[in-house]
């Protein structure tokens, strides 16, 4: 039985009940703690506990506790609400009824500690604490196909099925068809997404997940169920990706409906973009003015910071915080996207939360951009004046957990995730590792298996994708060799026709629609150079494209009347059927390499069926190869883990570059590249050299 702790009302009859249903054999139960809330006229309403299995449907628990004066006639009435609500929201969703009827039971099951009196004249079910079995059996049963549906109603999931209802779709074989029911699929929280949707600890909560495991999601729904419990609360959602904001109102909105049939109230719900403007309040912005300092702009953050910008007047506005007294705002903080931020937000925006310090981060290991992994708690949060961690995370059994780990992804597919990692890491990069994480363990986390070797240091492994990180759906409906293709051009105009090319294609033969498909250049800096020949080619064929962020507003991504065309920061938390990466050849070398290759990485992760990977020249011939190697090995990964000095060396030769840094070594390797035209022309000879520089340069080579 999954066990899903929201808010408890009354926690030693919680306890008690989960012992009990733990020794009944049911089938595919879920116990759910204070949820679903349930709105009735202008009443929300919190359900102590309910219980969802293929035996008896939906049973709810209302927990009573030791006061023998209960009135039962106003329980009575009370449970009948409840069950007139809740009936009300399962007729809403067709797959659970059987011609006029509803096809799932619902069941109320009052629980309490003593043997009650005065209850012969209500129709309540009693069950007395050790008796539970008992009242169970006498329950009417349900027909097991329900569950699936059942469980997606309850979730609140359902409310995430595209809008879009693909009418064009003709074939059910095509793309369109095919996406048609991978979409209604994705409609149903696992386990560990429901544990960290639903479960709410008085504290600080971390998601962890791949690209496409439903993080977005999951703080969407955190944020709507935290809202419908207190809406008295102030209640913010942050990010540094301003496309997300669309996202995140348009989810919260239905998931607010859901619970209490009406529009949150935008005042205590914030949905707030990490830096904030002059029209739009963020979390920097909000947090500096409600303590009294000065919010800096971006122009100063760059002239001081550089490329840490952000960081850096978080770090500024923190050191001001010292020695006076701090005004925390929010109730309670979800921050989507965590791995963009460094220590400085973090320990920033820790103050910035009441006690019990609720503050939720959730991140993907490998989109920051820039590193491997986030860093560990203490750098994150630092330590109190004791020396001890300021945030400290555990899971207890029966509470609810501190730390969730999302390893399912729904939106890649298997072989463009392990592509994505392959390349991302450079496992088959003819010189070696790119980057790999401290804790090896955390390949089984993320939904790998070691199918040969030992993630040991020092030690060959081969990992390959677990069958239970997968959903079924993607091998019943897509084949490997169709999911991701790699290719390579002459020129980038020849590259530009190709993807113009497939996007008609994409449009008039696969049953695709504009919305579905994505562009992303891999240079961040040059998009808007680089996409102008495809525009102009999309547009001899009368299809319209806009530059995201650009060409449209900054919060808009997706138009439904044009493709989208993005550089990876704006593409990152958004996701489309069809992704082409273009300018690919951008990622396989290069100053800050770690960073080229997390954007390759983030880039094929967008995709929710297919993916191109498009590049010229022999950059892109190399980055082929590494594909070609990773469809040899039946798109396993297979590499010798690195020591701890080997993986220091690793992070320095591949670290994110300053600016003056990467001019240097510009500068350094149009000099190198200079001289060597100059010993193959004959102009000079390697005896011109300085013997000390011959005998530096041969060193250099045979160590390297």
């Amino acid at each position: 039985m999954d066990l899903v702790i929201g808010t408890r009302t009354n926690p030693a009859a919680v306890e008690q009940l989960v012992n009990e249903l733990k020794q009944i054999p049911l089938t595919e139960a879920t116990l759910y703690v204070g949820y679903p809330i349930l709105h009735s006229a202008d009443v929300a309403m919190s359900l102590d506990s309910i219980l969802t299995c293929v035996e008896h449907g939906i049973v709810v628990f209302d927990l009573i506790g030791h006061d023998r004066h209960t009135n039962w006639e106003q329980i009575e009435e009370r449970q009948a609400e409840v069950e007139i609500s809740l009936k009300s929201k399962l007729f809403r969703h067709r797959e659970l009824t059987a011609k006029r009827q509803l096809a799932v039971p619902v069941s109320i099951i009052t629980y309490l500690p003593f043997k009650p009196n005065n209850v012969a004249d209500t129709e309540i079910v009693i069950a007395e604490q050790g008796h539970l079995r008992e009242a169970l059996d006498d329950l009417p049963r349900m027909d097991r196909r329900y569950i699936k549906a059942l469980n997606a109603a309850i979730q609140q999931v359902a409310t995430i099925k595209p809008h879009n209802k693909r009418l064009n779709v003709k074939s059910d074989s095509s793309k369109g068809g095919r996406l048609k029911v991978i979409e209604r699929e994705i409609a149903n929280l696992d386990k560990w997404q429901k544990k960290g949707a639903i479960e709410c600890p008085d504290g600080p909560q971390r998601i962890r997940g791949l690209a496409g495991s439903g993080k977005t999601v999951v703080l969407a729904l955190k944020a709507a169920y935290l809202h419908a419990q207190h809406p008295d609360w102030t209640i913010a959602v942050g990010f540094q990706t301003q496309s997300l904001y669309e996202q995140f109102r348009d989810l919260i909105r239905r998931f607010t409906f859901e619970h209490i049939g009406d529009e949150p109230d935008w005042d205590r719900l914030k949905i707030m973009h990490a830096w904030g403007s002059s029209g739009s309040p963020g979390l920097y912005s909000a947090i500096t003015e409600a303590n009294g300092l000065e919010c800096r702009d971006f122009q100063y953050a760059k002239r001081h910071f550089g490329s840490l910008a952000f960081e850096g007047v978080c770090g500024e506005a923190l050191s001001m915080l010292v020695g006076r007294p701090e005004n925390p705002i929010f109730d309670a903080l979800l921050v989507d996207e965590a791995q963009d931020f460094g220590p400085n937000f973090f320990q920033f925006a820790y103050k910035s939360v009441k006690p019990p310090h609720r503050f939720v981060f959730a991140y993907d290991e490998l989109q920051s951009l820039s590193e491997t992994s986030l860093p560990g708690l203490v750098q994150l949060f630092g330590t109190d004046r004791h020396g001890e961690p300021v945030v400290k995370l555990r899971n207890a059994e029966g509470q609810p957990q501190q730390d969730v780990i999302l390893p399912v992804c729904y939106r890649n597919t298997p072989w463009s995730i392990s592509t994505a990692h392959a390349l991302g890491f450079g496992i088959y990069r003819h010189d070696g590792l790119i980057q790999m994480f401290d804790e090896p363990a955390l390949w089984h986390d993320i939904g790998y298996e070691v199918v040969a070797g030992s993630v040991e240091p020092g030690q060959q492994a081969t990992l390959a994708r677990r069958a239970d990180a997968t959903p079924e759906y993607f091998n019943q409906l897509l084949a490997s060799d169709e999911a991701l293709q790699v290719f390579r051009f002459n020129t980038r105009d020849e590259q530009a026709q190709w993807v113009a090319d497939q996007i008609a294609l994409n449009l008039e033969r696969d049953e695709l629609e504009l919305s579905d498909i994505l562009v992303i250049f891999a240079n961040p800096i040059s998009v808007p150079t680089e996409a102008g020949p495809l525009i102009s080619k999309l547009r001899e064929k009368g299809i319209n494209a806009h530059i995201a962020g650009v060409t449209r507003r900054v919060d808009r991504f997706f138009i439904s009347d044009s493709i989208v065309i993005s550089g990876i920061y704006r593409a990152k938390g958004n996701e489309a059927a069809m992704v082409y990466v273009m300018g690919a050849d951008f990622c396989f070398e290069g100053p800050s390499l770690t960073r080229r290759r997390n954007i390759l990485f983030t880039a094929i992760t967008r995709s929710r069926a297919w993916v191109r990977v498009c590049g010229i020249g022999s950059s892109m011939e190399h980055l082929q190869e590494e594909w070609e190697e990773v469809k040899r090995n039946n798109y396993s990964l297979r590499f010798t883990v690195p020591s701890f000095d080997e993986l220091a060396r690793i992070r320095r030769i591949n670290r994110d570059r300053t600016e003056d840094e990467i001019q240097r070594i510009e500068q350094g390797r149009k000099s190198l590249q200079a001289t060597i035209d100059l010993i193959e022309r004959g102009d000079i000879t390697l005896e011109d050299l300085p013997m000390n520089l011959r005998t530096k340069l041969s060193k250099i080579l045979g160590r390297e």
